[in-house]
């Protein structure tokens, strides 16, 4: 099986050591985790959450490898390979491949605004080509707040019409579930092997309505199993499990996300070396701390006095 399994995924966040490198092996540990314990039926490392454009090429290069070396399932991990520089996709997305990982999140090339739609189908075509496995299945990364380069529907169709099933989906982390639905309706969506996930757990039911394929988000590194939990007590998006979910997302929303995920990491395992940012990024502060710590008693979430 080439493409990544669908469901509810984590954009996982990054260990760093204390000089800033990527511990590889705690990372792979972490997403072990989600996979398991954690709820997830996957995982999205090296993508925003996971401070991906902060790690460097070589260590990001050299992931997909350690994982595979590791034996981690490659139809759960989809790797954040988008780059502005149009041959460092391609360098990031082959070696994804080649260690079995055919599955990649590509942010389009982001330092240049404004963008005409030829020039993003230039990037993306070239990648695929480059690339030149069939193996390879493409998540667009649409994130215009963030990237401030949105990829229009119509670039979206014309690469799918194009590449087929290279072209597996999108991650679409604009929060508006209407352009999720756009997404999904002028390619088909799941029914034609097109799968597209909103950001948000607490847009779940309504995208899979939405012919959408599941969720890539932030805060279920902390809240998967929440999302697990409710998908499994069967009621629905009024049940009381769901509620709690979108309580959850809502706790995140009010923090930094990436600083947050790694500061419940930090309080779940006692290893407060899970709190490290690659700069510009920074820590919670005392106070965002502390609210956050009574903000998940309030959710009956586990975390323990600061």
């Amino acid at each position: 099986m080439t493409k990544a399994k669908r469901g509810i995924y984590a954009a996982a966040v990054t260990p760093f050591n204390e000089d800033g490198s990527v511990n590889a092996a705690k990372l792979i540990a972490y997403c072990e985790h989600l996979i398991g314990a954690g709820g997830c039926d996957g995982v999205a490392p090296t993508g925003t959450t996971g401070e991906g454009n902060s790690i460097s090429f070589r260590e990001r290069i050299a992931l997909p490898g350690a994982f595979a070396e590791a034996g981690f399932d490659p139809t759960k991990a989809i790797f954040g390979t988008g780059s502005c520089a149009t041959r460092d996709a391609i360098d990031l997305s082959r070696a994804s491949v080649e260690a079995g990982f055919t599955n990649v999140l590509v942010l389009p090339p982001f330092y240049y605004k404004n963008p005409s739609d030829e020039g993003l189908y230039a990037y993306f075509s070239q990648l695929v080509e480059a690339v030149g496995d069939d193996r390879l299945r493409v998540y667009l990364y649409h994130f215009p707040q963030m990237s401030m380069t949105p990829i229009p529907v119509d670039v979206v169709v014309r690469l799918k019409q194009a590449y087929g099933p290279v072209i597996a989906g999108l991650k679409d982390s604009s929060g508006d579930l209407s352009q999720s639905l756009a997404f999904a309706e002028a390619t088909g969506g799941v029914d034609a092997d097109f799968d597209v996930y909103p950001s948000s757990e607490a847009l779940l039911y309504d995208g899979l309505a939405g012919n959408c394929a599941g969720i890539i988000s932030g805060s279920t590194n902390a809240f998967g199993a929440y999302v697990r939990d409710a998908i499994e007590a069967g009621g629905g998006a009024e049940s009381p499990e769901f509620m709690l979910v979108k309580a959850a997302r809502a706790v995140a929303s009010k923090y930094p996300l990436m600083a947050a995920m790694k500061q419940i990491e930090a309080w779940r395992t006692g290893d407060e070396s899970w709190t490290r940012m690659a700069p510009p990024l920074v820590p919670l502060s005392e106070a965002q701390r502390a609210a956050l710590s009574a903000d998940l008693e309030d959710l009956k979430a586990p975390a323990p006095a600061l």
